[in-house]
């Protein structure tokens, strides 16, 4: 297991990319290449929550599957600077794909609740012209080649964790509101998806998901969606390992199945 810390700085603000990169084994095959996920957690755009982070890179690391996990920059700060983190640890990654064997063709990023926002943002805004004039350098340098959204924020409309937005955008909320809605922002651009939510979810409604997806299949953009019936927001592994402690019923073990599912579609890619 290769274990670093990168430092990702945007306008002086320092964002985390933390490995967890699988050693190459003589015994199997030591020139192997691995699909790599950027894994966001979510947070409301406040804080990084750590039950979405570490134990789910273990989970994937167990299906072969190289993570780094982006502590992104939260409020204060302010779009596009957690976008860009995000674009330049993509970079990064591609940059460094033949030492870390990772595939250069299969580098995804992932996110949980506004985590999933971020993912989301980077799968439907990475071609735009505003990301590329930040960055610097080609836009395909930062292309994500797939986008794993797990209950995430998606619309400021009706069904808007209007929170989330307000952290995002802050003084510029009125004006980028509306923009930010991400299911208004799927062109054939947009990778490939997975997708997950539950149909109890009282915090951010899984018509977020639904409205998404809908976008998608009218682009023609592949995704696999798995809407559980129980449970609710924030369930990360949904096992007793990533357990709220403000969560004290039973656990919907039925959820538990995701990150198997999610396995074996990245696998597939």
């Amino acid at each position: 297991m290769r274990y670093q810390e990168i430092k990702i700085e945007v306008d002086g603000q320092e964002a985390t990319l933390t490995t967890y990169l699988l050693n190459n084994s003589e015994e199997i095959d030591e020139n192997r290449t691995r699909p790599l996920v950027i894994l966001c957690p979510g947070g409301g755009y406040r804080f990084v929550s750590e039950r979405e982070a570490e134990p789910v890179a273990i989970q994937l690391n167990a299906r072969g599957i190289h993570v780094a996990i982006l502590r992104y920059t939260v409020y204060p700060a302010k779009f596009p600077t957690a976008l860009t983190q995000l674009a330049k640890s993509l970079a990064y990654a591609r940059e460094h794909a033949k030492e870390w064997n990772v595939r250069s063709d299969r580098i995804l990023v992932m996110g949980f609740s506004a985590g999933g926002h971020l993912a989301a943002s980077m799968g439907t805004l990475w071609h735009e012209p505003f990301l590329e004039e930040i960055m610097g350098i080609p836009k395909t340098n930062y292309q994500p080649n797939g986008c794993v959204l797990c209950y995430p924020v998606i619309s400021s409309g009706e069904y808007a964790h209007r929170d989330s937005f307000h952290a995002l955008l802050q003084d510029r909320y009125e004006e980028l509101v509306d923009q930010m809605s991400l299911e208004k922002r799927v062109t054939e651009y947009l990778p490939p998806c997975f997708l997950w939510h539950t149909f109890e979810d009282g915090l951010v409604p899984v018509e977020n998901t639904m409205l998404f997806t809908k976008a998608m299949s009218e682009k023609k953009v592949p995704f696999e969606l798995h809407i559980y019936p129980k449970g609710s927001h924030g369930l990360s592994l949904a096992n007793e390992e990533t357990r709220s402690i403000h969560d004290k019923g039973p656990l919907p073990t039925e959820c538990q199945t995701w990150i198997t599912l999610l396995g074996t579609w990245i696998n597939n890619l």
